[in-house]
């Protein structure tokens, strides 16, 4: 028995499935374990979910006189090196290797940059296979720093020459070469496929025209024709996008099957007593959905539905009016927003809208008060003896402290910004009816970031969708102006002659003060920040105009002065990061110049730019986005701002130009995560996917049948953390 082998049954391979480490697997050690792990790969399933990111045509090994020199095709070939020669750098440059390979058809100059070391592995007389891109150069084939594979005399007889293939590029890491990443996949797919279940149904697939889940693996990675990646990723973004429809719909059947909410009638009295708070006569539009709201809130099945309307369309009278229904109804109702700039513009809104009405509405944030203050105290008393009826605030609403004693109505503003658990947490509750219900109140959500149609099957599928059109009357759309850096001294020029007319503005930089970072957290040198831009602007208005400052680092109070100032007509001039996004409202306030506006999403200038025009006056508001766009996307959304007023169109276009993966910008929006799938792209096997979805939720909710076992444990695997859902089966 030679030296080092062995018949030990514990040297044995070990059956590996999807969930085995990568470890496992040929050569792979701590180092290249650790490579791996910072791609995200820890087991073999994540090994083949690792996905080419393109493809090369890579033609089948020639003679060295049908090399296709078009710089283009991946050609391969061997031969004999004649010649070699390094040639060193000047000026500090690093130097380039440089061999002739010969074979029986001709000559082929090959060239390494910066590949010293190969002084020390090639010599003439060796022989060489290679592969790489040609080009014709001084009248001779050529390839540049192309892949070589020393061939021995052995080598040279035995091994069979490549045959064309589509070869996969996969993103890697330095340290991971690309061959070794393939080599990994190659093994990982010969381990797992033979074994790996499929969680749809055969005829589901077949009816389709759609592979095997093994087999999309198996095309997706080793493409043995042109076309077999296509028809590989359709089946797998179309696995995805069903399995996220069946969470959706098993989302929305728990809470009609195994929630109940109070039912909320609106009588004739109540609804004329609530539109008599309102300062202003409801639109068609904004009775609609009243209208959607009280027909959902009159039942005991719990209300989820979102409300989706442009900026300054109006959303708040109709939150208002859900939560008087359950004040109404001696229970509670509460708000949450994700800014305390919002949260007391909210309160501070509805207060005037509730004045001379016994309603007890009350204020919770974060730096409200210290937690074992009197005053916290209080009003978590308030809260918890339901002595407290509306109640407004932050995410300091689900803080472990705060009870409801009863809440009916739960409204979350602009709820991408919160997490499925903060959301969650405003329906907690251990109370059951008779019948196993678990007791929750009516779930309101609110956006005026619009939700293209083309997402509404996804982010919001398990919600009931109704859409606030046009604005309230008196509302007039911005003018827009893009200009770059050199013209801003013209527009703070004019900016004196709006301010002339008694008018004011907000001058939004994306930087606190010179030492700190963004307010969306990374730092960038040369930058707008309000400390200087505030400066600069009090020397370029002079002592006619008064400039004032806000940010989120400012505290409550100090916050709240400096709005109110500027609510008075105070200060002419508000200085402001980001802060002012939402729940700004200052009816006099006509002109908004953006600073580094490249740096911005779309759907955020466009949340900003809402913040003016929100007068009765006659005077056209003014937005100047001023910006130097260095990428595309950058003046494709410099473009898009400046081309509508339109919520709805911005949103279509913010898709388009970054993708459904970033359409919110935050990892708090519990996007699902897709791997495969892109929206819009793919919105045909979306709708696919969610009628296929349908019959099998109807059929069997819970997906408790034994033959929907694999299909439910899957949906919970990926999507249940994403979606909230609860593991009823």
């Amino acid at each position: 028995m030679a030296e080092g082998t062995t018949t030990s049954t514990e040297d044995a391979p070990k059956p590996l499935t999807p969930g085995s480490s990568v470890k496992h697997l040929t050569g792979v050690g701590p180092a290249r374990l650790k490579l791996l792990n910072r791609l995200g790969i820890h087991t073999l399933a994540d090994l083949i979910r690792h996905l080419p990111a393109r493809y090369e045509d890579q033609s089948a090994e020639s003679g060295i006189k049908d090399l296709v020199q078009d710089n283009k095709t991946v050609g391969s070939a061997r031969g004999v090196i004649e010649a070699t020669r390094w040639q060193a750098g000047q000026y500090g440059r690093k130097g380039r290797f440089m061999a002739t390979l010969k074979d029986d058809t001709g000559t082929l100059s090959l060239v390494w940059f910066n590949a010293g070391y190969l002084r020390e592995k090639l010599f003439v007389g060796h022989t060489l296979r290679v592969q790489g891109k040609c080009k014709t150069f001084n009248g001779y084939p050529q390839m540049a720093n192309p892949k070589w594979e020393l061939l021995t005399e052995q080598d040279a007889e035995t091994k069979p020459a490549r045959d064309a293939r589509l070869r996969p590029v996969y993103p890697t890491t330095e340290g991971l070469s690309a061959p070794v990443l393939e080599g990994l996949i190659n093994e990982a797919l010969d381990r797992v496929l033979p074994t790996l279940e499929d969680p749809l149904p055969s005829e589901l697939t077949a009816g389709h025209n759609m592979p095997t889940l093994a087999e999309a693996f198996r095309l997706i990675h080793q493409p043995a024709e042109a076309d077999d990646h296509k028809a590989a990723r359709r089946r797998l973004a179309y696995n995805e996008l069903l399995l996220l429809q069946l969470g959706i719909a098993m989302k929305r059947a728990y809470v009609i099957n195994k929630q109940v909410a109070p039912a909320l009638p609106a009588s004739v009295t109540i609804d004329e007593h609530i539109r008599e708070r309102f300062p202003f006569e409801l639109t068609d539009s904004q009775n609609k959905v009243i209208a959607e709201i009280a027909a959902d809130l009159a039942n005991s099945e719990p209300m989820n539905r979102l409300v989706q309307g442009d900026v300054g369309s109006g959303k708040t009278v109709l939150a208002l009016y859900a939560m008087l229904l359950a004040v109404a109804e001696k229970k509670q109702a509460a708000l949450m927003a994700p800014t305390e700039l919002l949260a007391e513009q909210h309160h501070r809104c509805i207060s005037a809208m509730l004045q001379g009405t016994n309603v007890r509405l009350r204020l919770m944030t974060g730096s409200q008060s210290t937690s074992g203050s009197k005053e916290r105290q209080a009003l978590l008393e308030g809260i918890a003896t339901g002595t407290a009826d509306i109640v407004i605030g932050t995410q300091a609403l689900v803080t472990d402290a705060v009870r409801f004693k009863d809440l009916a109505v739960a409204v979350v503003d602009e709820q991408h910004r919160f997490g499925v658990m903060q959301k969650a947490r405003l329906r907690e509750n251990d109370d059951h009816d008779e019948q196993g219900r678990l007791r929750v109140p009516h779930h309101l959500v609110m956006t005026a970031t619009p939700i293209p149609r083309t997402l509404s099957l996804t982010i919001f599928g398990d919600l009931d969708v109704s859409t606030i059109t046009g604005k309230p009357p008196g509302r007039v759309p911005a003018q827009n102006r893009v200009v770059g850096q050199d013209k801003a001294s013209e527009v703070y020029d004019y900016l004196k002659t709006r301010l002339a007319r008694g008018e004011q503005a907000y001058v939004v930089v994306p930087m606190i003060d010179s030492s700190s970072d963004t307010e969306e957290g990374n730092n960038a040198a040369g930058l707008r920040n309000v400390t200087d831009t505030a400066e600069m602007l009090r020397k370029v208005l002079g002592k006619d105009y008064s400039v004032a400052e806000v940010h989120g680092r400012l505290p409550r109070d100090e916050r709240e002065q400096v709005m109110a100032g500027f609510r008075a007509g105070e200060s002419h001039v508000l200085v402001a990061t980001t802060v002012i996004e939402v729940g700004v409202d200052v009816p006099n306030a006509s002109v908004m110049i953006i600073e580094h506006a490249e740096r911005f999403g779309l759907a955020q200038l466009h949340q900003l730019r809402g913040r003016i025009g929100r007068g009765a006056s006659s005077r056209r508001p003014l937005c100047v986005f001023i910006s130097e766009p260095t990428t595309d996307d950058a003046l494709a959304r410099m473009d898009a701002i400046a081309s509508t007023n339109d919520g709805f169109k911005i949103a279509e276009l913010d898709l388009q130009i970054r993708g459904m993966g970033d359409f919110f910008g935050t990892r708090q929006s519990g996007m699902p995560p897709l791997r495969v799938a892109q929206i819009p792209e793919d919105i045909d096997l979306l709708k696919l996917a969610h009628i296929d979805a349908g019959p099998r939720i109807e059929e069997d909710w819970q997906l408790t049948d034994p033959k929907h076992a694999r299909l439910h444990k899957v949906v919970h695997q990926q999507y249940g953390e994403a979606l909230g859902l609860i593991d009823v089966g």
